[in-house]
């Protein structure tokens, strides 16, 4: 007879399968025990959601007094990335380090985590990662690099080009994009990512106020339409988005009523190249509450 965790995997397969995409899932509870793994160990790209390690280091800098967290930046139109946030600014903006790491988490500001990653240095989020134990997850580069290996990959000049070129391409050649294969951009794996959203969540990651500072961010995050699309109004979700032409994902921290804390980290990958993909979405979430219903029965057994 086939073993209660083969059966949840299968559950959890089958609302990806429906929707027409591949899943990839880890669940986990913040003090660990059981889980429910569906391909946990794979490589996969981890696009947006790299910017949690971000946000940890910058969080970790200023509690060690390395860095000022008020210091004062000025973002130009030279810096100004696709996505949301300062992205659509017509004119200059001004913003501390603190709120350039808000943007980052809870809009998902590309031009935000770009100049933090550059004020914290790619070097130092690498090596968090390693002292982390995140022994399958590498780091390319920040927002600027990714987005100019796109351009390069299509032969575009800037992103209106890239925009205008986009829909013409054949499936073959977006999937040939270096951001959408593991082996060649920043990448992870669902069971490092939510290692990393355990030992944040335990104070383990770096010092408290460094660790609760980045729960927090994670909390004001404003996309509602993955995990917390899952759960009922009174769970809390603390989570980071992540899109790319087919991939869909979200990692967080589901929080329950009776002190439950679920880490889930969701990574969906579909044939279709397209940004905008809502049964995903809400598969992601699906899936999440599955893996999560499973561990809560598991632990209330």
């Amino acid at each position: 007879m086939a073993s209660t965790e083969e059966r949840i995997e299968d559950k959890v397969a089958a609302v990806f399968e429906a929707v027409g995409a591949r899943g990839r899932l880890h669940a986990v509870g913040i003090g660990g025990g059981r889980e429910v793994a569906v391909g946990a160990d794979e490589p996969v790209v981890i696009a947006s959601v790299f910017k949690i390690l971000l946000v940890l280091e910058f969080a970790r800098q200023s509690a060690a007094g390395q860095l000022d967290p008020r210091e004062r930046v000025l973002l130009t139109a030279a810096d100004r990335l696709g996505g949301w946030g300062t992205a659509g600014c017509l004119d200059d903006v001004e913003m501390s380090l603190r709120d350039l790491a808000y943007f980052a988490l809870s809009v998902s500001d590309n031009t935000a985590a770009d100049v933090l990653m550059h004020r914290v240095g790619l070097d130092t989020v690498r090596l968090l990662a390693a002292e982390l134990g995140l022994e399958h997850t590498v780091v390319v580069g920040g927002p600027r690099e990714l987005l100019e290996s796109m351009l390069e990959d299509v032969g575009a000049r800037d992103e209106a080009e890239f925009a205008a070129v986009f829909p013409t391409l054949g499936p073959e050649r977006v999937r040939g994009l270096r951001v959408l294969d593991p082996r060649r951009t920043t990448s992870s794996t669902a069971r490092d990512i939510t290692r990393l959203l355990g030992l944040i969540w335990r104070d383990e990651a770096g010092p408290p106020q460094a660790c609760a500072q980045v729960r927090e961010l994670m909390a004001r995050q404003v996309f509602r339409h993955r995990l917390v699309s899952g759960f009922p109004g009174d769970v809390r979700v603390a989570a980071k988005t992540g899109t790319l032409p087919s991939l869909h994902m979200e990692a967080g921290v589901a929080h329950y009523p009776d002190g439950g804390r679920y880490a889930v980290a969701v990574f969906a990958e579909t044939r279709e190249p397209g940004t905008v993909n809502t049964a995903v979405d809400a598969a992601i979430g699906r899936a999440a509450r599955l893996a999560v219903d499973h561990l809560r029965g598991s632990d209330l057994a």
